[in-house]
């Protein structure tokens, strides 16, 4: 017998996907899968074309995070050029780039997870979205869409939209910031910051209700990754790779991001179009024989964005960061990292707080008004690889090119495709927690969705909006 239950319309996520739930012959858990359906072929279709075009190309993976593309791609730019940008425009980026962080964790945070969290897992679906939270909680919902505008408005302020903006290019920027656009950007931090404080209060105040669903949503050990600064801060745009285990020690400390292939492999499986990233060193010590489990590349798994960059910091690196992140880290006072992926909800809003922190100090730069934006140069290096953490995790863009700078090979890893193999864990966890092989209803199936949710994936993206995105739930038994 096969039963497939049909989650529709309410899935708040970016993109279509599917989860089979696979039983034993005692109507128990024996495996899940979360597949992702669609494929849209980035890496292959921009062979061919100038690396001067990829900001704007690869910039439509996604139109949730756009900057993050436009930012790993610019910097592989940079590295065929073989030049360093000016300083004021490695700045600008970074501003846009925080922003970004903003706005697209407030959206995750208010719109796609906060029904959960405020409206309950087993409220009614029909109410259970953002319309639901208008209705119920009118001013949280508001804060969440004008935490959302303040970034998307420093986007635009910056580029000229705040989608796509054709700003970010090789060598640097397009244009400076004005004195005008400064002061705007000042003017709006003071409510930003209120609303988040008033997030992170909220969030701590929900924190209790949801004991029982902390022990099994993405509770169990793993690897990190994420940047940091040379200093071990928290970083977003630039930096070196740090990987951590469950236990806090530094596996790499400080890899530069062009060495990723060093210790970053890719698998693929049948069932989905989303590869599984996994940390090389860890999974081949795993291997024994000639015939490895067809599932080695686990023993590698790691995770990245919000949860993985607190974790892999030695420190944030802004006032009220610090302080919320001490706080944060008492969540596991056994341990020196929180492993549980139920608290990538408390670490987006942290760093919202630490990315207003640093837009704040770079407004009053006295050099971010600067008109020198800009290094020019011609193809002096056949490969660049560019590497940004965006809202989900580490992103890495790849170049291959000829001597006239015609891509000849693309390599995209996305933030999250680096989460494929914790996220098909949590699954399995929540799966085995709550599914008995009777039961099976709509408030276990939210929860399954939201073990997806906590880590913000973005599909469209991954395989290379708000809407009507269906999830396909299959529950198969040992037949």
């Amino acid at each position: 017998m096969t039963k497939t239950i049909t989650i529709d319309p309410v899935t708040r996520i970016e993109g279509h996907a599917k989860i089979t739930i696979l039983l034993d012959d005692d109507g128990q858990v024996a495996d899940t899968r979360f597949h992702v359906v669609e494929f849209r072929g980035f890496e292959k279709f921009c062979e061919g074309r100038s690396f001067w075009e990829m900001p704007g190309i690869t910039a439509r993976i996604c139109g949730i995070c756009p900057i993050s593309h436009l930012m790993a791609s610019a910097k592989a730019g940079d590295a065929i050029l073989g030049v360093n940008i000016p300083p004021t425009a490695a700045k600008l980026r970074r501003l846009m780039n925080w922003a970004q962080t903003v706005q697209s964790h407030a959206l995750s945070f208010f719109h796609l997870s906060g029904p959960d969290l405020l409206l309950g897992m087993d409220s009614d679906p029909a109410t259970r979205n953002v319309m639901g939270l208008i209705d119920k909680y009118p001013d949280v919902a508001r804060n969440g869409i004008r935490l959302r505008r303040f970034g998307q408005k420093v986007i635009a302020l910056l580029g000229g939209q705040s989608i796509h903006p054709a700003w970010t290019v090789p060598g640097g920027v397009r244009d400076p910031l004005s004195d005008e656009n400064r002061s705007v950007i000042r003017r709006m931090l003071p409510e930003a910051l209120d609303i988040t404080g008033l997030a992170l209060d909220m969030l701590k105040d929900a924190l209790d209700s949801y004991r029982d669903e902390e022990a099994m949503y993405g509770n169990f050990p793993s690897l990190f990754m994420g940047l940091v600064t040379p200093d071990g801060g928290l970083e977003h745009y630039d930096g070196l790779l740090r990987i951590v285990d469950a236990d806090g020690n530094v596996l790499e400390p400080g890899l530069t991001p062009a060495r990723y292939r060093e210790v970053i492999g890719e698998a693929v499986e049948p069932w989905t179009y989303l590869k599984f990233p996994y940390y090389k060193p860890m999974a081949l010590r795993g291997l024994t024989g000639e015939s490895p489990h067809p599932n080695w590349y686990h023993a590698g798994m790691y995770r990245v964005g919000p949860l993985a960059r607190l974790n892999v910091c030695d420190f944030a690196g802004t006032p009220r960061a610090d302080a919320e992140l001490r706080v944060f880290r008492r969540l596991a006072p056994r341990s020196k990292l929180v492993n549980n992926s139920f608290h990538y909800h408390y670490a987006r809003l942290i760093e919202i707080l630490f990315c207003l922190e640093r837009i704040a100090e770079t407004v009053e730069d006295p050099s971010i008004t600067n008109d020198r934006v800009r290094s020019h140069a011609a193809v002096n290096n056949l490969v660049g690889v560019g590497v940004s953490e965006a809202p989900r995790g580490t992103l890495f863009h790849e170049y291959h090119v000829n001597e006239d700078g015609i891509l000849q090979k693309v390599n995209l890893i996305i933030a999250t495709g680096n989460n494929n193999l914790a996220m098909n864990r949590t699954v399995k966890q929540i799966a085995q927690f709550h599914i008995n092989g009777k039961k099976l209803d709509e408030g276990v199936l939210n929860r399954i969705e939201h073990g997806i949710r906590l880590y913000d994936p973005c599909l469209s993206c991954s395989t290379h909006a708000v809407g009507h995105m269906p999830m396909v739930v299959e529950m198969v038994d040992a037949n």
